[in-house]
């Protein structure tokens, strides 16, 4: 399983693969058209609750980490996204956060990847 992950601000590359959004809300300044996605799918993204208390902190990543986990496995649309995974030879998790490393789209593939081989 290839998965990816890319700022939504980024441009689109041929190797992309399948893109998913995974942000609960609609990036700033970005048109579907520049988005350039093969699908949104907000229900994956942490729970609002979740993301307000992250705040992308990078000292609250590892919590985070843990209660999206938590989250996820018990999110039928964790289960859509494996789904999508397994049916393309690469996806990429598109996300709209400043911060590269501390993000769901990271902590999704790791997941993703995680339960490929589970």
């Amino acid at each position: 399983m290839d998965v990816r992950v890319k700022r939504v601000y980024a441009p689109r590359a041929p190797d992309d693969g399948f893109r998913i959004l995974v942000d609960r809300i609609w990036p700033r300044g970005v048109s579907k058209a520049d988005a350039a996605l093969d699908l949104w799918l907000k229900d994956v993204a942490p729970s609002t609750e979740l993301r307000q208390w992250f705040a992308h902190d990078p000292e609250r990543m590892a919590e985070f980490t843990a209660r999206y986990t938590a989250e996820l496995d018990a999110n039928p649309a964790a289960t859509e996204l494996r789904t999508l995974a397994a049916d393309h030879d690469r996806i990429t998790l598109v996300y709209s956060a400043k911060d590269e490393r501390h993000n769901q789209a990271v902590v999704l593939a790791d997941y993703l990847v995680g339960t490929a081989s589970a």
